[in-house]
């Protein structure tokens, strides 16, 4: 990866980071747009003033725009929840292998102790 890539990334990470953010994305993944209130209780627990603060960043960073129907992924924001919906699915698979791993060493630890 070059650098110039490298940043993007961390650019891009910086910005999902921030609280909330993800959030507001997956809420409007659906490709229905959403009124500032319906969006706040779609993310749930965010205060105005911080969904306020994130749409204006998803807003410069071209992933969310507004509309005369209420706030919606860009083509870019709808790429970028397409790309998360990848990682809940690797995020799935991985949560079940970690759940596998955790009994089966819950399982052999009696065992050990057991041990001659």
């Amino acid at each position: 990866m070059s650098a110039k890539d490298q940043a993007a990334v961390i650019q891009l990470f910086d910005l999902l980071e921030s609280r909330y953010a993800m959030r507001v994305i997956w809420a409007l993944s659906d490709g229905h747009p959403q009124t500032f209130r319906l969006l706040q209780d779609s993310v749930g627990g965010v205060t105005p003033n911080t969904l306020n603060t994130r749409l204006k960043e998803l807003r410069a960073a071209r992933l969310v725009d507004h509309t005369g129907d209420g706030y919606r992924l860009t083509p870019q924001g709808a790429e970028l929840a397409r790309r998360m919906t990848e990682v809940q699915q690797f995020a799935g698979r991985w949560a079940q292998q970690q759940a596998r791993a955790a009994m089966a060493g819950v399982a052999a630890t009696p065992a050990a102790v057991h041990a001659p």
